[in-house]
């Protein structure tokens, strides 16, 4: 295996920043990313690089090496959030109530940058890189329509990684870990049924609001007492609505949450014990309970040989001390958890963090991050690919 390290061209460092700018000016809503793909498509189209569209909003691109070798994957979600941006840029966006503020533009910029480095490089390339545009990763179940419609197919990818933007990691510097890297996602939704009456006869009533007092406080100690306190978890309930007026016995009640997880034995557990404390507050209150499940992305569990390579061309380029091996995992998610249960994966963070001016966090209406870190993103994923195409092949 080369250590040859492939540096970035001058003139994709100002072009890359100016892709970054172009999409953070114009971001879409999930499945709603027409103008996205088309500007990508542009891009690619005066590069003369081919590529293929999926579905309606997906794009990916096959950088084929002289040299044969395994193919592998590359991906970035593309996709912004229904957010007012209050970032004080000269490139902020013009749409309202429309926002990059979870750094999607950045992804799509480095993945940009990196079909046009690898195509540059293709006499060295030992093997295919799949470089995937997706889209709606913000909306559950994205990166699973692709594969379903054969994203990992023809030729058959070996493995995928994928970054993301992390304000809790100091400016370019990396962070990643074998095994968990960041947790499922579940929804549920939690109807209760009692009988409506006036508070000055309660008895006459079932009050579906104590009922549903008793269900989130059991919750709580599902988490706190009836799973095994060594594996990380989280049943959050973030929206309750019922009730009509004060002196009124709420006859129905529905509350929404979520339920987070790195083990998929403890993702089945969590939901059987929402139905068991459902089924418990039915009888004891004589109401009518349904508990509804909404089962999104899975963890993202990183392939150790592939985590052990990154981390060393990490290092060849940025150096140790920019290189973080992270002690924990997140319990946010990413439905590239999708890739992540079909090939080997690894999902890294790419750090943002500046003190001044101050990075705000992901979901913010005035997250920004330093556009230099686009470049760091582009010189990892093109040596890493490279690397991990040699080691395949060898």
């Amino acid at each position: 295996m080369t250590d040859t390290l492939y540096r970035i061209s001058s003139e994709m460092a100002d072009r890359v920043i100016g892709i970054r700018r172009h999409l953070h000016q114009y971001p879409e809503l999930s499945f709603q990313e027409y103008e996205t793909v088309n500007y990508i498509c542009s891009v690619l189209n005066e590069w003369e690089i081919p590529y293929q569209t999926i579905g309606e909003t997906g794009v990916y691109v096959d950088i084929t090496g002289d040299i044969e070798g395994p193919a592998i994957g590359l991906r970035a979600d593309i996709d912004a959030l229904p957010i007012q941006e209050e970032a004080e840029v000269d490139f902020r966006s013009k749409k309202e109530n429309v926002m990059h503020a979870c750094g999607h533009d950045g992804h799509t910029a480095i993945l940009l940058g990196t079909v046009y480095e690898l195509n540059r490089n293709k006499d060295t390339l030992t093997g295919t890189v799949r470089c995937i545009f997706q889209p709606g990763e913000e909306a559950d179940g994205a990166a699973l329509a692709l594969i379903d419609q054969g994203i990992l197919e023809n030729p058959k990818i070996e493995s995928v990684t994928a970054l993301h933007v992390w304000p809790y990691l100091p400016h370019e510097t990396v962070g990643i870990k074998k095994g968990s890297m960041t947790a499922s996602c579940d929804d549920f939704k939690i109807t209760v049924m009692g009988k409506g009456g006036h508070s000055a006869r309660p008895h006459q009533a079932v009050d579906a609001i104590t009922v549903s007092s008793q269900i989130l406080h059991s919750l709580q100690l599902v988490a706190a007492k009836k799973i095994d306190p060594v594996h990380p978890k989280v049943i959050h309930v973030g929206k309750i609505n019922g009730g009509e007026a004060s002196n009124i016995i709420a006859s129905s009640l529905v509350m929404e949450g979520t339920y987070r997880s790195m083990n998929a034995g403890i993702r089945q557990q969590i939901q059987k014990e929402i139905e068991r404390v459902c089924q418990v507050a039915e009888i004891q209150w004589n109401a009518k309970v349904e508990a509804e499940f909404t089962l999104g992305a899975p963890p993202i569990d990183n392939d150790s040989a592939m985590t052990e390579l990154f981390i060393e061309t990490a290092r060849d380029l940025l150096g140790s001390s920019h290189v973080y091996e992270l002690a924990e995992p997140s319990l946010g998610a990413d439905d590239f958890g999708y890739f992540s249960e079909r090939v080997p994966s690894i999902y890294f963070r790419l750090g943002i963090k500046k003190e001044d001016p101050i990075t705000y966090d992901l979901h913010h209406p005035k997250f920004n991050f330093d556009d230099s870190v686009l470049l760091t993103g582009v010189s990892l994923y093109v040596n890493y690919a490279m690397k991990l195409l040699q080691k395949a092949r060898s």
